[in-house]
This record gives C-alpha cells, structure tokens and sequence, in this order.
C-alpha cells in the first residue's frame, strides 16, 4: 500500500510516499507524478521518510520522473531516507546521480 500526499511550496511540490513503492503501488505513483509535471511542476521534493519499502521497480518510476523533468530545466531531490530505503538507493547507485538532501529545507533549497 501507498500513501501519497503533497504540498506546493514556492520553490516546488514536496510529495511525501507512505508505505512501500512496488510492482503493486507504482503505477499510482508514476501516473502522478507524470500528471503532475503535464500539469507545469517542474520541481519536485520526494519525502521518503515514511517510505519503507523501495524496490527496483519503484526506483524506476523515480528514474522515469526525473528523466521527463530534465529536457524540460526541472529536476527531483529526495530527502529523508533511512532504513532499508537508503541502503536500497545506495547499493543501486541511485543516490549518487539522484539529489539527495538530509531534510525538507535542504531538499527546497535545491530546488531552488
């Protein structure tokens, strides 16, 4: 199961991710975040702090976001991972092409 809820900052939309981003939940979540950058969000702050669960399929949905916002000068920062989600991006690699910031302001601050 997946949460999703957001909120429009002045420097973008912070999406917090609730639960577990899978087979199962990312067609939600892909299906709103495209919905979102058609809409004219060109950056987005990804609050995975709730996020308990990452698998590649969700770490593709998080490639795919980012992919569509870059020819188009936005851009996605993830912030707040632990546990098993940040040792997930990090034996994938993720975290070292993917913004990643420690905390909510940090993460805005590079959106900005």
């Amino acid at each position: 199961m997946l949460e999703m809820t957001f909120a429009d900052e002045t420097q973008g939309r912070v999406a917090k991710l609730v639960g577990r981003l899978d087979t199962k939940t990312v067609q939600e979540f892909e299906s709103a975040g495209l919905a979102w950058i058609e809409g004219g969000c060109r950056r987005i702050a990804l609050d995975l702090s709730e996020l308990d669960y990452i698998s590649s399929a969700g770490l593709r949905s998080i490639l795919l976001l980012a992919k569509r916002l870059l020819p188009l000068g936005g851009k996605i920062v993830l912030f707040g991972m632990g546990g098993v989600v940040e040792e997930v991006f990090s034996i994938s690699g993720f975290d070292r092409f993917l913004p990643v910031a420690p905390s909510r302001g940090d993460a805005l601050a590079l959106l900005a």
